[in-house]
């Protein structure tokens, strides 16, 4: 039995909530309560299934475990390939939690086209999952854009006043992104034959494989294009400064169960494909890019913490958040060294359990009162103790208090962060500037600083007090559903916080073998000689 599910737990993970939403459709759109149920039971039994990966996951081995491989359209070199490695592992489990939880939570929040909703609730999960389980470029693609169409109706249906506004833009931004990032993948895909000769692949292991330690000068050259591609793609997603306009509005439009998905999973596929592509497959231009990655990331991290800081409304304060916090988890990756890459990597987990629950604690309290401004609020301590205590250690993991996960992935970034040499910083001589690993550092601790300042501002204003708005006298605290949405997220956030280990077995072996390819390149001998660049490369 646990052959039969090693061989074929990924596909049952993956395509039973697109089966589920097919059931759905044959029900009749009145049972409201029979659909709701049913979307539920179909979300926790997809979550359960993933959950014995983690512990059947083999951390001392490298490469991709679970894999299906094949042939599909052969003629094009197109295969069905999925598989795992740790990276993987993590984000899937999310995707599989927050997806069940995201369900839970929309039980009173949505009346109104009611089978509509879950159907395209259950379609963005599989979409979501297949793009981490993807190892072939073709299906990764697919799925990459099947994920846009529901969320974009889930936000132009469902979302707010400016619901229209929000889902087209939100569609035309990743849509551009998208297109970039196919011509970065044809460029890939005609280029291997003249490196490996025979036909074009799409297999992503095979590329990283042949392209990553490739020193060609016309591959260097080319490298360079293709990761300015993929960073379009991506860094819309993650969103990266200054392509993060999209994200408020998508955010503030979108139901409560699409913010909760929108912050824990799908802004992790564009710092996932930093991971899984541009690093191993592209190591000599992202170091090429490297100062600008870093910088990007730095600004990202204080502007979206100081645009926070200003926000009337509740969850627009919490989508800037998002912002800064992505842009610590690519201070992180584009760390290029093992503590960097396990804390951002670890960091993205953290993300989405910390903001999918700051979301839903805003979605619960907007349930009540229909407004989200800061100054509706204050002293509902007194009326809704409950909810003022779940929501004061979601505050605490969200600015990273020890014992929680934030300080985790927090203290893991900056101990990569302090590693960066300064040949990888900006270096511009004549000004005699040269910006080290603890100009990274200060920049990334006053996100903190300021993360916390927003984020118990925030909580001063809405649960202490005076309770001197009459609206606020009536609310009921939280009720068992309710509570059952934010205390498994609180679980998660202590477990990762107390005892790590688990999470970092599991990412060894995978930020190992990619920091290796990253440094192979410069260890045969690559340098800013060859190709002159904003950084100096030097060999680590």
């Amino acid at each position: 039995m646990s052959q039969w599910y090693a061989d074929h737990a990924l596909n049952l993970i993956t395509y039973l909530p697109l089966f589920g939403a097919l059931a759905l459709l044959l029900l009749d759109k009145e049972k409201k309560t029979l659909i709701i149920q049913a979307a539920t039971g179909i979300a926790l039994v997809d979550f359960l299934l993933s959950v014995p990966l983690f512990f059947m996951y083999d951390a001392s081995q490298g490469g991709f475990q679970f894999q299906n491989k094949a042939s599909w359209i052969p003629s094009i070199g197109v295969q069905y390939y999925v598989g795992i490695d740790g990276i993987s592992l993590l984000l899937l489990l999310l995707t599989t939690f927050l997806g069940f939880i995201a369900i839970l939570s929309s039980w009173t929040a949505i009346t109104d086209r009611v089978k509509e909703y879950y159907v395209f609730m259950l379609i963005l999960q599989t979409g979501m999952l297949g793009v981490f389980i993807s190892l072939d470029f073709f299906l990764f693609y697919i799925f990459w854009e099947v994920m846009l169409v529901p969320m974009y109706f889930l936000i132009g249906i469902w979302g707010g006043p400016r619901k229209l506004y929000a889902a087209i833009k939100f569609f035309l931004y990743t849509l551009l992104g998208s297109v970039l990032m196919l011509l970065g993948i044809l460029a890939i895909y005609f280029y291997y034959p003249k490196v490996a000769g025979g036909a074009g692949t799409f297999d992503i292991v095979e590329l990283v494989r042949v392209l990553g330690p490739l020193r060609s000068p016309e591959w260097l050259e080319m490298s360079k294009w293709i990761f300015l591609a993929f960073f379009v793609g991506f860094a819309i997603k993650v969103p990266m400064f200054p392509f993060h306009t999209w994200l408020p509005d998508a955010h503030v439009e979108a139901p409560t169960a699409g913010s909760v998905i929108l912050a824990g999973v799908l802004l992790k596929m564009g710092t996932y494909g930093f991971v899984r592509f541009s690093l191993p497959m592209l190591p000599f231009a992202t170091k090429y890019y490297l100062p600008y990655m870093l910088g990007l990331s730095v600004i990202g991290i204080i502007y979206g913490a100081l645009v926070a800081m200003v926000q009337k409304d509740w969850k627009k304060l919490v989508a800037y958040s998002s912002v800064s916090h992505l842009g610590f988890c690519m201070l992180g990756v584009f760390a290029l060294n093992q503590p960097g890459l396990n804390g951002g990597i670890l960091q993205m987990i953290n993300h989405g359990l910390s903001t999918g629950a700051l979301f839903l604690i805003v979605g619960l309290i907007y349930e009540r009162r229909h407004t989200r401004l800061i100054s509706e609020y204050g002293g509902l301590s007194k009326q809704m103790p409950i909810y003022a205590t779940l929501f004061m250690i979601v505050t605490m993991s969200s600015i990273g208090l020890p014992a929680l996960n934030g300080f985790i992935g927090e203290f893991t970034i900056l101990s990569g962060a302090f590693d960066i040499p300064g040949g990888y910083g900006f270096s511009i001589p004549w000004l005699g500037l040269h910006l080290h690993g603890k100009f990274w550092v200060a920049c990334g601790a006053l996100g903190i600083v300021l993360g916390a300042a927003y984020m118990l501002w925030l909580y001063q204003r809405t649960m202490f007090g005076k309770l001197d708005n009459p609206e606020n006298a009536k609310l009921k605290d939280l009720n068992f559903r309710e509570v059952m949405t934010l205390a498994p997220i609180i679980a998660c956030c202590l477990w990762i916080g107390i005892y790590p280990k688990p999470f970092f077995d599991i990412l060894d072996k995978p930020v190992t073998e990619l920091v290796q390819r990253i440094e192979a390149p410069s260890a045969a001998g690559v340098s800013v000689a060859a190709s002159p660049g904003p950084g100096e490369i030097p060999a680590r």
